[in-house]
């Protein structure tokens, strides 16, 4: 079991400032949260602009880095273009960003999918294994769902899986908020 750190030590001070900060963005998040999950359709351009705007950093850092360190580089060269082309491309039109968003969720979800119904199956008998199959389940079918409405179904599904991923992350933030200043008291 966790106990509160000695009020002097730096471990106290930090759970103090975790506790603050983790309320302040755990509300942020709910606020975030309930927008994604009203308007899908925003969260899910929002999301895609945002993608865009981390590709384009991301394409400045490499063409930086080429920059400073082999000027001659060729791939690095290409990679930072590729990256500040794209960036762009999905800040001016977002659509194709949401479509690709879309299709790298379904991915994903396929993929956890088979992995639970591996680990299922390797822990067949055990208790509790039931829930490891309904998050398979669950998660082919989101899968299936992207697939199935890929790429116009896109526009809805990204925006609102976002939403309840920010509304829950921030509920989680405000509940240890909560538990280190109930053990603190």
């Amino acid at each position: 079991m966790f106990t509160m750190p000695n009020l002097n030590s730096p471990e106290y001070d930090f759970l103090q400032k975790f506790s603050k900060n983790s309320k302040i963005m755990g509300i942020i998040f709910i606020i975030l949260g309930l927008v994604g999950i009203l308007f899908p359709t925003f969260m899910s351009v929002t999301s895609a602009i945002f993608f865009g705007w981390i590709l384009l950093f991301s394409g400045f850092m490499a063409g930086y880095f080429t920059y400073n360190t082999n000027r001659s580089d060729w791939l690095g060269w290409l990679k930072a273009f590729v990256l500040l082309f794209f960036g762009g491309l999905i800040i001016v039109n977002p659509m194709p960003g949401v479509a690709a968003l879309g299709i790298l969720f379904a991915i994903y979800f396929a993929m956890d999918a088979f992995a639970s119904f591996a680990l299922a199956g390797s822990m067949k008998g055990q208790s509790g294994v039931w829930i490891i199959i309904l998050n398979g389940i669950i998660s082919a079918v989101l899968s299936f769902l992207f697939i199935l409405d890929w790429p116009f179904g896109s526009l809805f599904y990204v925006g609102l899986f976002v939403g309840i991923s920010l509304f829950f992350d921030g509920i989680m933030l405000l509940t240890m908020s909560n538990i280190f200043k109930k053990m603190d008291s």
